[in-house]
């Protein structure tokens, strides 16, 4: 597979979201994630992305039993910043935290959960609302000072804050939602651009609804996507037009909707002048094998034309 370059880091060109292997979308088989796992190191996967969050550590945990075998196959990044209130009124809740304690204490919490000596790329999971944004940044940029990270990222930063953070240290991605129907960061580009830091989006394929296989009556009770608004009931039938838009294009090129909007969000990176590295998510090896084909598509400018628009006609806030 192909590489991309993060101001100065070099991930595959499509990586891949471990999120869903223990955290957030319903049942969960750790069999299945590991051989997923396995089998993208095979594939040329190599850029793989998790947090602390994710299921209180479980997701980190779950990687390092194939970072024990196949660490210097894995360009590994993970995100630190929102910790669940343990105690008090506010049991159960996140908060986004930054204090330079704080980072290095997470940091050491998720080298060891990993099994690690160093990450690759270590994001802060949002905007810290604790301290400026420049505390959190020194803190972590005593990490790489000291060798346990190598690269830094920030997650959700706008223009401001992507300025602020890239002025204590140099930041190779800014990891964002990025899709057909969410083309918000978009506002970020000129200033990623001017600074020369990449886009790792996330959910490139809409949460799943992009495919045409998610139904919300279907999910499980424990699906957080139930709790989204772009999923629901009227909002989702209305959404359902963008994904009859993309049908159709895929229809064209005999792939599925899934590989076309990714397909999408691949070519973007010509059309915005930055460099982009998707990191779909997914938990078992037949979307893995799928995810990965979009790669070779090529859309042509009736495509794009068709794709362009699709954000403006979606139903429902993000969250």
């Amino acid at each position: 597979m192909d590489t991309i370059d993060l101001n100065g880091l070099a991930v595959s060109a499509q990586g891949l979201g471990c999120m869903g292997m223990s955290h957030g979308y319903g049942t969960f088989d750790d069999e299945e994630s590991i051989a997923t796992l396995n089998l993208a190191l095979d594939l040329g996967v190599t850029h793989w992305d998790t947090a602390d969050i994710y299921a209180t550590g479980t997701n980190e945990r779950l990687l390092s039993n194939v970072l024990a075998t196949r660490r210097d196959e894995v360009t590994l990044a993970t995100k630190f910043g929102i910790a669940e209130l343990g105690t008090g009124d506010r049991a159960g809740q996140n908060v986004v935290r930054g204090h330079p304690d704080y980072v290095a204490s997470a940091c050491d919490a998720s080298l060891e959960r990993l099994g690690v000596e160093v990450i690759d790329l270590y994001y802060v999971h949002r905007p810290p609302g604790d301290v400026p944004i420049p505390e959190t940044i020194g803190a972590m940029a005593t990490l790489v000072d000291v060798g346990k990270v190598r690269h830094l990222g920030v997650s959700e930063f706008d223009a401001e804050q992507l300025r602020a953070a890239n002025d204590v240290h140099p930041i190779a991605a800014l990891q964002s939602e990025y899709s057909l129907w969410t083309r918000d960061v978009e506002d970020v580009v000129p200033t990623m651009r001017e600074l020369g830091i990449g886009l790792v989006p996330f959910s490139p394929l809409g949460r799943g609804f992009l495919t045409g296989t998610v139904a919300v009556d279907d999910l499980p009770e424990d699906d957080f996507r139930r709790g989204l608004s772009r999923f629901q009931d009227d909002a989702a039938a209305q959404n359902m037009r963008i994904v009859a838009a993309v049908r159709d294009v895929a229809d064209r090129h005999e792939v599925s909707p899934a590989q076309v909007a990714l397909a999408w969000v691949h070519q973007q990176q010509e059309s915005l002048g930055i460099a982009i590295a998707p990191i779909p998510g997914t938990k078992r090896r037949r979307w893995l094998r799928e995810n990965v084909a979009a790669l070779d598509i090529v859309l042509d400018d009736a495509d794009r034309r068709a794709l362009q628009g699709l954000a403006d006609e979606v139903t429902g806030a993000r969250y």
